[in-house]
């Protein structure tokens, strides 16, 4: 063997024995992940669990947001028709308010209460709510 050969297997030996710490350090995390792979495996495991329950909770949630959108559309729908019945019982009110002023005779108004209780036609029960109503709305 000629020098230069021992030159190069001297340098290759050096290069091993330098290389060596940095082996076994990586042997032993290699066994450390053999050593915990089985808590690597229940780690993964448990992020599919998670993962599905989030998937099924998003599920739900999706069905509840369509459910209280139907509702907020049929609640609307009811607030425009109670909007529109409000208005055309406020416009009946007020034509029957009018109405009732044209058929009250133009007494002065102390002397009415003293007139209905001398009235002697009989009046019907739906006849003396209505006065009642109105007395109770001045």
């Amino acid at each position: 063997m000629s020098a230069l050969e021992w030159c190069v297997q001297g340098a290759l030996l050096l290069l091993l024995l330098a290389a060596l710490p940095f082996i076994l350090r990586l042997e032993r995390g290699l066994a450390a992940l053999r050593r915990d792979r089985a808590a690597v495996a229940e780690g993964t495991q448990g992020i599919q669990v998670a993962a599905r329950d989030a998937a099924s909770t998003l599920a739900g949630l999706r069905i509840a947001l369509e459910t209280g959108a139907r509702q907020a559309a049929t609640a609307e729908a009811l607030r425009d028709e109670l909007r529109f019945l409000v208005d055309r019982a406020e416009g009946l009110a007020d034509r029957l308010d009018a109405l009732v002023r044209q058929g009250r005779p133009l007494a002065a108004p102390a002397a009415a209460p003293a007139s209905a209780a001398e009235d002697p036609a009989p009046r019907s029960q739906a006849e003396r709510d209505l006065l009642r109503a109105l007395r109770m709305a001045r």
